[in-house]
């Protein structure tokens, strides 16, 4: 019995031993799960339930006065590892096999799939992937789990470099970007954003809410089920003032010019709203934002950013005469009828100042219409370059045209005041130069737009605008942002301007202009060459025109670098322009019909010339 009892105790106190044991083990199990290891057991039950991954959503689209998107948005996919399978042969197989579809390099591939892994988080393997890959893609993804494919939308230009100046591109965020965004914006570390133009300008209006696929996945990465669609929302539409047919003519008549450097401007003169502006050489925002996948990328993103319509600054040359006749007409010191004879020169007594023709007998129509030097160094010095200048201000030359781009320049006034005000002497050649728009004088083809706007609406100096109006389409509510705005009044005589119109109608129904001479049509203008001593001239021309009998509606200036002859370098783009604004010649809109996006929705000189 004793023998009995001592054997029983010695096999309670085993069992108590393994009790107390396995409870040991298990208290530092539940230690090891809840304490020491809680985090990493945390991250991996995490990994078991949910994976967030973010759909960039659609920009509002950029539309022209007549309807047509210039910048939309194109279907895009990105490619997801979900984590999950960590084995190193899974992983260099499924890199092996990915990698030449994604069009990257192998190892870098797999090092992106080894970083995922590692962390247990959505990670981002391609982005701006094609509609024509996923075909593929989806087929392996149906192998490979932890894979996953997610639609979103990239930025589209449908037409290239149009209004690429005034557009801009598209950029990702720099360091400093980043961390002074404004976190109510929803940016993250691969998010676009407008870097220049309108695409900067008005980037809190175009970009969108972005939306998000929440995913519950296994531990292999496996997706189960999708717990939360959470849907985009598109950002607002920007309406310009520019009509598509007359930038189309502007940007190709610069292109086939004689260098393909310049620029050409529309206003209305009505108003102040462009209707053109465009810069050559221009470039195609389009390889900013590429598909990653596409067989001939754009390597090189270098760019010409240089707004020549508003930056570039150069003599108006003969376009300006209409400024010194404004002058002598204003101070009645001008007999239209009187002619003054030309033979070539003009005897200044210090000086011989050269006409760049000879050109006989001539009165103010033919002076004005055979752009004659020797006529205005005549007036000229009749009236005096102060009389000159005074009207030069009144049409607010040596100031910026007040148009909302960044980097306008302000070219440079010309005449004595300046120069007494800088305490320098003010000599008879000087004012031969003013005259004829040459010397000192600097504008910008903007500038010249908005000085024949301003003789075509008879002294009314408006603010260029480009903006119409911002629709949201959440709302659908409109914000009006372009609006008329008179800078200053050129309060010349009404027989002034009479006298000016009728002689640049001459001038283009008899004279240098006559390339824009259009039937059906009223058309005033003036050619220009400005001397270059770095190079071959340049040229100029600037025109305004309205249907017969009617009041004029479109003002132009056109600048062409280098181009030599206003009439024959620049004088075609005017042309085409006018065509195009009245519907008479081969520019018409041909838009791309914006599918994707519905289906995403909901410088001195003595001489002139010609």
């Amino acid at each position: 019995m004793a023998v009995t009892k001592i054997f029983f105790n010695a096999r309670l106190k085993a069992m108590m031993g393994l009790a107390v044991a396995a409870g040991a083990v298990i208290a530092l199990r539940l230690v090891d799960i809840q304490v020491l290891r809680h985090n990493a057991y945390l991250q991996m039950a995490e990994r078991n339930r949910t994976q967030v991954l973010y759909q960039t959503a659609p920009r509002g689209r950029v539309f022209t006065a007549d309807g047509i998107a210039v910048a939309s948005n194109e279907p895009s996919f990105s490619l997801y590892y979900l984590g999950g399978n960590q084995d190193a042969a899974y992983l260099e197989q499924l890199a092996h096999d990915f990698a030449p579809r994604l069009r990257l390099p192998a190892p870098q591939l797999l090092e992106k799939l080894r970083l995922g892994a590692k962390s247990g988080k959505a990670t981002l393997l391609a982005e701006n992937l094609s509609t024509k890959s996923t075909v593929a893609l989806q087929e392996l993804q149906l192998y490979y789990p932890g894979i996953y494919l997610i639609e979103e939308t990239k930025r589209s230009y449908p037409y290239g470099g149009f209004a690429s100046h005034l557009l801009g591109y598209l950029g990702s965020m720099d360091d400093h970007t980043w961390r002074t965004r404004d976190l109510k914006m929803g940016y993250r570390l691969n998010s676009k954003l407008g870097k220049n133009g309108i695409e900067k300008k008005f980037e809190k209006e175009l970009k969108g809410t972005d939306g998000g696929v929440y995913l519950e996945v296994d531990y292999r990465g496996r997706v189960k089920s999708i717990i939360e669609d959470k849907k985009w929302a598109a950002g607002s539409d920007v309406y310009l003032t520019l009509n598509f047919a007359v930038q189309s003519a502007a940007e190709e008549g610069l292109k086939k010019s004689k260098t393909g450097r310049g620029a050409a401007v529309a206003l209305d003169p009505r108003t102040g709203a462009v209707l053109a502006l465009a810069s050559a050489p221009s470039f195609d925002p389009n390889i900013f934002v590429p598909y990653s996948d596409a067989e001939n990328p754009a390597h090189s993103k270098k760019i010409n950013e240089y707004n020549l319509a508003v930056q570039g600054i150069y003599p108006p040359a003969s376009t300006f005469k209409i400024i010194t006749a404004a002058a002598a007409l204003e101070d009645g010191h001008l007999d239209v009828k009187h002619k003054v004879n030309c033979t070539g020169h003009y005897d200044s007594g210090p000086r011989v100042f050269k006409c760049w023709g000879t050109h006989g007998p001539v009165d103010f129509f033919d002076g004005m219409s055979n752009s004659c030097d020797v006529y205005y160094y005549t007036v000229a010095s009749q009236v005096g370059s102060a009389t000159i200048e005074r009207i030069e201000r009144k049409f607010m030359f040596g100031r910026q045209t007040g148009i909302d781009l960044p980097g306008e320049k302000a070219g440079n006034l010309y005449g004595p005041t300046r120069r007494a005000r800088n305490k320098t002497y003010w000599f008879i050649g000087d004012t031969l130069n003013l005259s004829i728009g040459q010397g000192e004088l600097l504008v910008t083809p903007l500038k010249m737009a908005q000085f024949a706007a301003a003789v075509a609406s008879r002294g009314n100096v408006y603010r260029p605008y480009y903006v119409d109006k911002i629709v949201s389409n959440q709302t659908g509510k409109t914000q009006q942002v372009g609006k008329t705005e008179i800078l200053q009044q050129a309060d010349l005589k009404p027989e002034t301007y009479d006298l000016l119109f009728k002689a640049l109608k001459y001038t283009v129904d008899n004279g240098t202009a006559r390339r824009v001479k259009i039937k059906g049509l009223d058309v005033y203008g003036k050619t220009g060459t400005a001397q270059n001593p770095h190079g071959p001239d340049h040229g100029w021309f600037m025109a305004f025109a309205g249907r017969e009998g009617e009041e004029p509606s479109i003002a132009v200036a056109v600048f062409v670098e280098f181009g030599e002859g206003g009439s024959s370098a620049a004088g075609p783009i005017a042309r085409a322009m006018l065509e195009a604004y009245f519907g008479l010649g081969a520019f018409a809109p041909k838009p791309r019909p914006d599918e994707d996006y519905k289906e995403l929705l909901p410088e001195e000189s003595a001489r002139g010339g010609v």
